[in-house]
């Protein structure tokens, strides 16, 4: 597996160590299973959608968690094979676990799950105090104050 010299970046850039991690943890996972397939979706400017794929699973056979900005998603199937004989099967009722890492800033809004497609919808809600502010520059008040302080 090749890995990426971010080193450029850490020279020029403050607070993305988390960066490379992220990327070396992306790469990885890309090679692992693709089981089960999703979708995920931009909504709008700050709402987005993973929408999985999950035939057969159940709400109860579903856990989805968040921490430390990781979204997990895990599916256990209860296998119920008596008396079945299968001659083909080509659904998959296995167990799964498929993480998702998550932007600063972005919660889990709602999950539901319908006709086979579990949708869990995301929301970046950056902080009042995080938004960009307007700083005015008073330059008139500082030279007004300077010329009152030589006066006196």
């Amino acid at each position: 597996m090749n890995t990426i010299d971010l080193t450029p970046l850490y020279r020029s850039s403050i607070g993305f160590d988390r960066f490379g991690s992220l990327l070396d943890s992306a790469l990885r996972s890309e090679q692992s299973t693709s089981y089960p397939p999703y979708n995920i979706e931009v909504i709008g400017e700050n709402e987005y959608a993973i929408t999985l794929a999950l035939a057969g699973f159940d709400d109860s056979d579903i856990d989805i968690q968040t921490e430390k900005g990781v979204l997990t998603v895990k599916g256990k199937k209860e296998v119920k094979q008596e008396g079945t004989k299968f001659l083909h099967q080509g659904i998959a009722n296995r167990s799964f676990e498929r993480k998702f890492n998550l932007a600063d800033y972005v919660e889990v809004k709602t999950a539901s799950l319908e006709k086979g497609l579990l949708t869990i919808s995301l929301i970046k809600e950056i902080p009042e105090a995080m938004k960009p502010k307007k700083i005015e520059i008073n330059s008139s008040n500082v030279s007004d104050k300077l010329l009152e302080e030589k006066a006196a």
